[in-house]
């Protein structure tokens, strides 16, 4: 349907393309991943080929990813009219944050992605794609806890938001147009949310004025299994390493929140010698893998 469409009108922008996936249906969409984490890395690399009427925003959904992650994973592929028959990598297989303690909710900033762990050891890690604080609107790094659960919430329009958008009302009514979605879970500070959406295109984007966005879908289960009192670490690590199965793995991300003189050479060679593997690593691929930024777990042993 999208596919004619957009060609004929020469569509590259993304803006338009955007706005109108975003009352589009998204077919059959994956729940929540439940992943089983050994050695820091878990679930498994995947790959489909692109259907006739795909989009990768509509791929994405599909498999609970985000933007960020489908467009990463397949540098050069259109994201809104891929080639019929394209092979598209779904990068479905993580490693964990590094964190003092595994509990609770991790965000990783960087790889866009909201971790929530088990409160019993050997049970599975589920995790979710979110959006997050766009430029200037950062999301806050740190330590919280949720002290309040909200069902079908009212957004009261801050007025930093009505000062860019004065045709704003000041309350939001519950409904399919509030931007919170269906539920929201406020966090220990400020106006921070972890909240649904009524514009799914935006997971895996920097878009928010500061508050953690997930999929209609996602956010229900969330808010089914968060009590009051959780915790919540937010973290932002565009390297992660894991070492499994005697294979020491890497993940790269784009620095999206460009932290003044960070290094991303540096951080993972200093993560490889903190887990002692550097030796084990094949120079070659490792520096390929911090070129690309592609998000995918990639084995870097020598």
């Amino acid at each position: 349907m999208t596919r004619n469409y957009f060609r004929r009108a020469g569509w590259r922008g993304g803006a338009l393309m955007l706005l109108l996936l975003a009352g589009m249906g998204s077919g059959s969409r994956a729940l929540a991943a439940e992943v089983a984490f050994h050695g820091g890395v878990g679930g498994e690399l995947k790959s489909l080929a692109a259907g006739e009427d795909d989009s990768l925003l509509e791929i994405a959904r599909a498999h609970d990813l985000g933007y960020n992650e489908i467009t990463s994973a397949n540098p050069g592929v259109d994201p809104f009219v891929p080639d019929p028959g394209t092979k598209i990598t779904l990068p479905t297989r993580w490693i964990l944050p590094e964190t003092p303690a595994e509990q609770g909710i991790v965000v990783n900033l960087a790889d866009m992605r909201l971790y929530l762990f088990p409160g019993h050891r050997g049970k599975s890690v589920t995790t979710f794609p979110i959006g997050i604080g766009d430029e200037g609107w950062d999301t806050p790094l740190g330590t919280y806890s949720i002290i309040e659960k909200i069902e079908k919430p009212a957004w009261h329009v801050p007025a930093s938001i009505r000062a860019q958008k004065p045709e704003l009302p000041a309350v939001v009514p519950p409904g399919p147009d509030n931007p919170l979605g269906s539920h929201a879970l406020r966090l220990s500070i400020g106006t921070v949310l972890i909240h649904g959406t009524d514009r799914p295109y935006g997971i895996g984007m920097r878009v928010s004025h500061g508050c953690m966005h997930l999929y209609p879908e996602d956010i229900t289960a969330l808010f089914r299994r968060v009590p009051v009192g959780t915790r919540v670490t937010i973290v932002d690590q565009p390297v992660k390493v894991a070492f499994s199965g005697g294979r020491v793995l890497v993940e790269v991300h784009e620095d999206v929140r460009q932290a003044p003189g960070r290094d991303l050479e540096r951080e993972v060679r200093s993560l490889l010698e903190k887990k002692g593997v550097t030796a084990m690593v094949d120079q070659e691929k490792l520096k390929q893998a911090l070129a690309a930024r592609s998000g995918v777990v990639t084995d870097v042993t020598r």
